[in-house]
């Protein structure tokens, strides 16, 4: 386990520094959002409500909504102005027995664990504890929050159960309570009494009951995974999903270049065919064309010649038209 917590259990004039731990676990097997058709992760973005900006985290502060619509913004400044007058130290202020403790008030379980030199002032309470019977009740500041919070014993080790405030637990407000309820008769009240007599036990065994929809989920899902039914969604990067590698993407676009100048290229030949064609039949067969680097100079050169030959053409046929 990773310690979450480091601080000091004070009652008296005894201070125990301890580490402390979680002591209990989501269990719920992790299931993601995703898009089902590929089966991509659904991402979810900071935007501003007002200028539809993605925000970054440095720049994300608390802020508190009034009744009429305005907004209290909070920063880190704000909250370390606060007083927290327990930070870092789990703060006794009384001992009352545990049956006196109405367990609605449970929240968070934590174990309580020595730190170095400290185990025997920490075995001192503990066993002081398990004889008293008592729990102790004490006041913490944990993520920034002040809490009640109870310290007992179970096995060998002290635990932490964060309690809630009084005003932390809302008050049953249903009609039937207000309603008159026809009396109940003593032997419907014996009848009920056999009922939990023949389903009580001595004491409560946890390790009797399993979680047999947790349990149908994941043979479900090994199943799917058995059977080849998964998706591998496309590698994310920075943020946006890569639908083909970009090798893939180069290869096509030369392909598809190559179809477009082959298409373009069929068209041209075409055409200097059917010139050839008519040429062959006026004064014998066309001649082959010439390739390599030699012909392509011979092109060049013609070529030039052409551009060259083109204005004395013109200016003769100038020279005609005025005869």
């Amino acid at each position: 386990m990773r310690a979450m917590w480091k601080g000091a259990v004070s009652f008296g004039l005894v201070t125990i520094p301890i580490h402390l731990y979680a002591a209990t676990e989501n269990k719920n097997v992790t299931l993601r959002q995703v898009h089902a058709e590929d089966g991509g992760r659904i991402q979810y973005k900071r935007i501003c409500s007002i200028d539809g900006e993605e925000v970054a985290y440095a720049d994300v502060a608390k802020g508190y909504e009034t009744e009429s619509g305005e907004m209290v913004v909070l920063t880190n400044d704000d909250f370390a102005d606060l007083p927290l007058s327990s930070s870092h130290v789990i703060d006794v202020l009384e001992f009352v027995p545990l049956e006196s403790i109405d367990p609605i008030y449970f929240d968070r379980t934590y174990y309580l664990e020595p730190q170095k030199s400290a185990a025997k002032p920490y075995v001192l309470l503990r066993d002081a504890l398990h004889k008293s019977s008592h729990v102790a009740v004490a006041k913490v500041a944990l993520r920034q929050r002040e809490t009640m919070a109870l310290l007992r014993v179970r096995g060998d080790v002290l635990v932490m159960t964060t309690v809630l405030w009084p005003d932390e637990v809302r008050t049953p407000d249903f009609p039937f309570l207000q309603e008159e309820i026809p009396q109940v008769r003593p032997q419907e009240l014996t009848m009920a009494g056999s009922l939990i007599d023949s389903l009580s036990d001595t004491v409560y065994e946890p390790e009797k009951y399993h979680d047999t929809y947790r349990q149908a989920l994941e043979s479900l899902i090994d199943s799917k995974v058995a059977g080849s039914e998964t998706t591998a969604p496309a590698p994310v990067k920075d943020g946006k999903a890569e639908a083909v590698d970009l090798m893939d993407a180069l290869r096509a676009s030369v392909s598809a270049a190559k179809k477009t100048r082959s298409g373009e290229d069929g068209a041209e030949t075409g055409k200097s065919t059917s010139k050839s064609g008519k040429s062959a039949k006026a004064g014998g067969k066309p001649a082959k064309a010439a390739s390599g680097p030699k012909a392509k100079d011979e092109a060049r050169s013609e070529a030039k010649g052409a551009t060259k030959a083109r204005p004395k053409r013109a200016k003769a046929d100038a020279g005609s038209d005025d005869e």
